[in-house]
């Protein structure tokens, strides 16, 4: 093999969710089809670079800064989502359930690796509490512990400034079955359950 094969495929395998083995099968992919596939990638990436940029106010991408979710006028401005990574953000807009502002942490809280709240975009999210006179904020961390934990900071730094503090409802999905799921989801759903209104 290669050097350049090689470290090309030592790159992708540095992608999250990739390992190794499929580093190689992309690569192998690309070299198939390289006439018409890397001419496109390369054209996409240099538009990556060039044009898309994070926004001041949440941390999303977008080609202006603020963002399109940020300025627009159809959105709440006194409620902030507060989501992990932009992928959260993106999740919860192709649901269409939400309709306030985000703010991206860029990540958890975790002592392992070593990262703090100064390592997180939160210091900015005390600025943003203030100038935009923010009721609610949704936190919609993930359903780890990093995401639990990392939550709980922000509900207890937030929670002397008279605003309303929410976290995402967790346990079971629509559909399933309870004998697939597994015993945390089960036992947060037994937490969070609520009153059936009629």
């Amino acid at each position: 093999m290669s050097s350049s094969l090689g470290e090309l495929i030592d790159l992708f395998s540095k992608l999250p969710s990739l390992g190794p083995r499929s580093a190689r099968r992309i690569v192998l992919h690309l070299l198939k089809n390289k006439e018409k596939l890397i001419p496109n990638i390369l054209n996409s990436l240099e538009n990556l670079k060039s044009s898309l940029i994070f926004c001041a106010i949440c941390g999303n991408i977008d080609s202006t800064s603020p963002c399109n979710i940020c300025n627009s006028k159809n959105r709440k401005k006194e409620k902030v989502c507060i989501v992990e990574e932009i992928g959260d953000l993106w999740a919860i807009e192709k649901s269409k359930a939400y309709d306030g502002q985000y703010h991206i942490l860029g990540g958890t809280l975790s002592a392992i690796d070593g990262i703090g709240p100064e390592e997180l975009n939160i210091s900015s999210l005390h600025k943003r509490i203030k100038d935009y006179q923010v009721t609610e904020i949704i936190l919609a961390t993930n359903a780890t512990v990093e995401g639990q934990i990392t939550a709980q900071y922000i509900a207890d730094t937030f929670n002397k400034d008279n605003i309303l503090i929410t976290r995402l409802a967790q346990g079971m999905p629509i559909g399933g079955e309870l004998d697939t799921i597994d015993y945390n989801t089960l036992s947060m759903a037994f937490n969070s359950r609520s009153e059936m209104k009629n």
